[in-house]
């Protein structure tokens, strides 16, 4: 799995699991990963998890709040292994063991899709039709706009 996928997928596991019987396996991980940074950064980011998972609880529209918060767990994640890439192996774990936990149509939630190279993937969650084009320019996943 590339690392923008594993970012991806890493993002989507956290937010689907968010009011599921594997949240505790989710935050427990989540805050193990952000461990790294030290104990006021993983403090900080186990209040994060908190917060976010009471906007979800409070929700009438669950999944619209789940794609919501996606990017700001993709931004999270992306920034802890840009810091430290000795955590995409302990993330790629956590995150077949979130969707271990997760029952079968909690499953269905998360999903990743990746467009590259111009490309656009289009894709169907929690009833809502989401469209996603690759920025203009960049190439095999690398980050680099030519």
């Amino acid at each position: 799995m590339m690392l923008e996928e594993l970012i991806l997928a890493g993002g989507t596991t956290v937010v689907g699991a968010m009011a599921t019987d594997s949240w505790a396996v989710a935050r427990g991980g989540i805050a193990r990963l952000f461990r790294r940074r030290g104990q006021e950064q993983q403090s900080a980011i186990e209040a994060q998890l908190d917060n976010h998972l009471a906007l979800v609880e409070r929700a009438g529209d669950a999944e619209r709040v789940r794609q919501s918060l996606l990017p700001v767990w993709v931004l999270e994640l992306e920034s802890l292994l840009d810091e430290h890439p000795d955590a995409v192996g302990e993330l790629q774990e956590l995150v077949r063991e979130i969707r271990d936990h997760l029952s079968e149509d909690q499953r269905a939630w998360v999903q990743n899709n990746v467009a590259k190279d111009g490309g656009q993937v289009f894709a169907v969650q929690g009833g809502n039709v989401i469209v996603h084009q690759a920025p203009p320019g960049r190439r095999g996943g690398s980050g680099e706009v030519h």
